[in-house]
């Protein structure tokens, strides 16, 4: 079993366990039961904009987190990595909500769903990463190499 040389067991356990975290956080923020009893008719938008948040920050975890037990299944020898490069992509991530819609769910779930945001962005990189088989871009870094030193030159 070939194993990528920047992932690694622990990694992906750990960030199995924040996902765990973050979803079961998201999950107690969205639960729905008795926030729509005490609603009237003028918080329609609201409620609108509340539960379509739920549904792409619920989504947002959960592509993370199968993305990440098939890491696991693949460290544990469950899955080859032939079958976890075809099967294993991370979905695109869901269009973001509007700013209007945000501002309706306050600043405890616009921060939650920030982080969600942050953290799906994290396991998007590692898995863009892994399909490339983390392989470095020479060209990139040698032209940030030249931005950075056309930038001390001109101080």
């Amino acid at each position: 079993m070939a194993q990528a040389a920047d992932l690694s067991p622990t990694i992906v356990e750990a960030l199995y366990t924040e996902a765990l975290l973050l979803a079961d956080e998201a999950r107690a923020a969205f639960d729905l039961s008795g926030r729509l009893t005490t609603a009237s008719e003028d918080e329609d938008l609201a409620r609108i904009a509340l539960s379509c948040e739920a549904l792409r920050t619920t989504t947002r975890m959960m592509h993370a987190i199968a993305w990440l037990l098939n890491q696991r299944a693949f460290f544990a020898g469950e899955l080859s990595e032939f079958q976890l490069r075809r099967h294993g992509h991370l979905p695109p991530a869901q269009p973001d909500a509007s700013p209007e819609q945000l501002a309706l769910l306050g600043p405890d779930l616009e921060d939650l769903t920030e982080r969600t945001r942050r953290f799906y962005a994290r396991i998007a990189r590692l898995d863009s990463a892994w399909q490339d088989r983390f392989t470095m871009h020479p060209a990139a870094i040698q032209r940030l190499r030249e931005r950075l030193g056309m930038a001390v030159a001109g101080l």
